[in-house]
C-alpha cells in the first residue's frame, strides 16, 4: 500500500515498485527521492516522496530538482554518441584532431576513446588547482592539455571521477562551439522537454533539494573500499578528489550548480533521467537521441576488471556504466551511468526499459545501493 507521503502514478502491475518505493522511507533511511520508469516509451512508474529539505516539512515533489552527481556522466556520453551518429565526431580519432593542445607530454597518439572508457590515466591533475578553477572551466581544460598520464595509457583503466568531464566536454566543444551544457540543453533536454542541466539556471535554483551527507556508520562497522581510498592520501582515488577539487561542502552551493561540472553536477530528476534513457532506446514523443547501431556500437565493453582508481571491478562501455556487481543496474544488457550517494539512470534494451531514480540522502559508495537494489528488483518481477 502507498504511504500518504508517496505521491504519483503507477500502472497497474506495477505494484510492487511502488511498495519497494516506500519500503525504502520505512526501511532504510529515505529521506526525499523519486522515481520514474518508462517501458516501450510509455510511463508506467512516476513516484515522488518525503521531503525536500530534512529539517522540514516542504514535501519531494513532482517538480522537485536533485544534482545527480557522476549520473551526469551518462547524459555527457549521450551527447557525444549524438555526435558521432552525426558524423562530426570519431572515438577512434586522436584527441589532438579536435584539441590540438591536448598532445602534450606524450598524449599526441592518445584516441577519443580513451578519454570516455577512463583509459587515458588522467584522473588527477599535478597543478594545483582551486575551486574557482573548476569554475571557470579553462584552468582545468588547460591543466588537462599539459598532464602527463599517470599510467601508461590504454595499459589498464581508472575512473576519471572529476577530469571525464572536463575531457568529454572540450571535446565537444571544440566541435560545436558551444558549451556542453548549452549543447545538451538545446539538443537533449529542449527537444524532450526534460528539467536537465549542466550549469543550472539561478531561476531554477528554489526548486534544488539539497543533498544530505551520508550518515555516520555505527560504531565497529568496517570502512567501505571507497571510503578507506578516498581517505588514503596515497591513492588516485584521493588525488582525483583532491586535484580538480570536488569538496563534499560546495556541493550545495549556488556556485557549483551554476558551473558546468560535466562529470558531477548535473540537475534534474527521475522523469527526466528516465525519459532521456528511453529516447536512446526508443521514440517518445516523435524524439529519438540513439539510433539502434549507435547503441550497439556505444555500449560495446572498452573497460573491464579491477579499477586502478576505485579499487574493485568496473565495466564501461564508451561513456556509459555497464552492469558490474556495486553497480548492477538491471544486469546484462544495461547502460547507463549511476552517481555518488545513489542517484541512477539507464536503459535496458532488451527489455524495452528505462529506468530514473534520484534522492537527497547520500548513500556510501563502496557497494550496492540497496534502495535502486529493491527498486530494480522489483521492477524485474513485474516484467
Amino acid at each position: 500500500m502507498i504511504e500518504t507521503r508517496i505521491q504519483g502514478f503507477v500502472k497497474p502491475g506495477f505494484e510492487p515498485v511502488s511498495e519497494a518505493f516506500a519500503g525504502n522511507f520505512e526501511r532504510l533511511g529515505e529521506v526525499g527521492a523519486a522515481c520514474c520508469i518508462y517501458r516501450e516509451g510509455r510511463v508506467v512508474v512516476d513516484l515522488q516522496g518525503g521531503v525536500a529539505t530534512p529539517a522540514e516539512s516542504n514535501p519531494y515533489a513532482a517538480d522537485t530538482l536533485q544534482m545527480v552527481m557522476s549520473s551526469t556522466k551518462g547524459v555527457v556520453a549521450v551527447a557525444a554518441h549524438m555526435l558521432a551518429q552525426e558524423g562530426n565526431l570519431d572515438f577512434d580519432a586522436p584527441v589532438v584532431e579536435y584539441w590540438p593542445e591536448f598532445g602534450a607530454e606524450g598524449k599526441k597518439d592518445i584516441p577519443v576513446r580513451w578519454l570516455f572508457s577512463h583509459r587515458a590515466g588522467l584522473p588527477a591533475i599535478d597543478r594545483r588547482l582551486t575551486i574557482e578553477d573548476v569554475f571557470a572551466w579553462t584552468p582545468v581544460v588547460d591543466g588537462l592539455a599539459a598532464q602527463r598520464p599517470l599510467w601508461e595509457p590504454n595499459s589498464a583503466h581508472g575512473y576519471h571521477v572529476g577530469t571525464y568531464g572536463w575531457l568529454a566536454g572540450e571535446v565537444i566543444r571544440r566541435i560545436v562551439g558551444v558549451s556542453v551544457g548549452e549543447f545538451v540543453a538545446r539538443r537533449i533536454a529542449e527537444p524532450l522537454k526534460l528539467d536537465l542541466w549542466i550549469g543550472l539556471p539561478e531561476a531554477m535554483e528554489p526548486r534544488v533539494a539539497p543533498m544530505v551527507a551520508p550518515p555516520p556508520p555505527a560504531p565497529g562497522t568496517p570502512v567501505d573500499i571507497f571510503t578507506a581510498r578516498l581517505l588514503d592520501p596515497s591513492t588516485l582515488l584521493h588525488k582525483a578528489f583532491v586535484n580538480p577539487p570536488l569538496p563534499a561542502p560546495v556541493f550545495n552551493q549556488r556556485a557549483f550548480h551554476a558551473a558546468e561540472i560535466p562529470a558531477a553536477n548535473g540537475i534534474t530528476n527521475a522523469r527526466s533521467l528516465a525519459r532521456m534513457y528511453a529516447a536512446c532506446i526508443g521514440e517518445v514523443d516523435g524524439v529519438r537521441l540513439l539510433q539502434p547501431k549507435t547503441v550497439e556500437a556505444a555500449t560495446r565493453v572498452q573497460s573491464a576488471g579491477e579499477d586502478l582508481v576505485l579499487g574493485y571491478e568496473t565495466r564501461y562501455a564508451t561513456g556509459f556504466q555497464l552492469s558490474f556487481p556495486f553497480r548492477p543496474m538491471a544486469g546484462q544488457g544495461s547502460f547507463g551511468h549511476y552517481g555518488m550517494g545513489g542517484s541512477v539512470g539507464f536503459a535496458d534494451p532488451g527489455r524495452g526499459i528505462a529506468f530514473g531514480y534520484v534522492m537527497n540522502q547520500m548513500l556510501p559508495s563502496g557497494g550496492v545501493d540497496p534502495r535502486t537494489r529493491s527498486l530494480v528488483d522489483a521492477l524485474l518481477g513485474c516484467l
